[in-house]
């Protein structure tokens, strides 16, 4: 069994965010007896990322959903961060613009989505408009419950253009979500991480744990899954979710391509001219 499937929700299935346990961390004591897991999984996704980019024919798109103070940054930091930016591009869905807004609510996602050659992450992501606007009711029901088929939808036309699709909902407990909150006020550093908001939105929890079920239910699917991620541990977050990344990679089987020159013919004409300076130097 592929090391993901503990985590993956399985297509059509109800899923109980009750049951999972966000502090869950398998065979590893602690962050320093997974540290050189860690670090082996992020040599093996720069190779890879490197492969996807001198390819240049297929994309990956991952997708990063989490309550505040969930690890979004901290994932893309640490595990991400392995792969060159060159090829990488990180995109942030906040509030949509006004120019946005005047759009279909999945126009800004593609907007932003993977060209061939690239690894694209998801800081939250169209997700959003079946999660925080149900929750806050900034749409009505008749509304945001159509929008599942039509992610499903977008997700396929992605997938049939070459774009491989991984989807992680970082879940930590609502005692560790305080306990980070505590610690970004404690951080100068971190401050400014912190809005009214964060604190509101804890009030709205059981709504918000109904609306990730309901979304991780209806749109996990073959093709694109979601995985849901302990996270209360931030070391076990990036084990699980380096190593699922490299798994998906590995399986799309990518090769260096051929050149596109004539190599013998550049070798010659490199030997030639090397023999030439060496005459014109004796």
């Amino acid at each position: 069994m592929a090391y993901g499937e503990r985590f993956r929700v399985t297509p059509g299935s109800k899923i109980k965010l009750s049951a999972i346990d966000p502090s869950f961390k398998d065979k590893h004591a602690s962050k320093e007896s997974a540290e050189a897991e860690i670090e082996e999984n992020r040599r093996r996704l720069g190779q890879l990322q490197y492969l996807l980019y001198a390819e240049n024919r297929r994309s990956l798109l991952i997708v990063l959903q989490a309550l505040d103070a969930g690890g979004k940054d901290g994932t893309i930091r640490h595990v991400l961060g392995a792969m060159n930016p060159q090829g990488t591009r990180v995109h942030a869905f906040k509030v949509p613009s006004a120019e946005e807004a005047t759009h279909d609510f999945l126009w800004r996602a593609h907007l932003h989505a993977p060209a061939r050659g690239e690894v694209v992450i998801f800081n939250r992501s169209h997700y959003e408009d079946v999660l925080v606007v149900r929750v806050r009711k900034l749409v009505a029901k008749s509304v945001w419950s159509k929008r599942y088929d039509h992610i499903n939808g977008f997700e396929r036309n992605l997938i049939d253009a070459g774009t491989r699709i991984i989807k992680f909902f970082l879940h930590i407990s609502k005692e560790e979500q305080l306990d980070r909150f505590r610690q970004r006020l404690e951080d100068p550093a971190r401050r400014w991480k912190i809005s009214e908001s964060d604190y509101e939105d804890r009030a709205l929890w059981p709504q918000y744990m109904e609306a990730y079920e309901a979304a991780l239910a209806r749109t996990s699917t073959a093709d694109a899954p979601w995985y849901v991620i302990p996270a209360d541990h931030k070391w076990f977050r990036n084990l699980a979710v380096s190593k699922i990344v490299v798994q998906t990679m590995e399986a799309m089987d990518m090769k260096v391509p051929p050149p596109q020159v004539d190599i013998d013919e550049i070798r010659r004409k490199y030997h030639q001219a090397a023999g030439r300076r060496l005459r014109r130097r004796a």
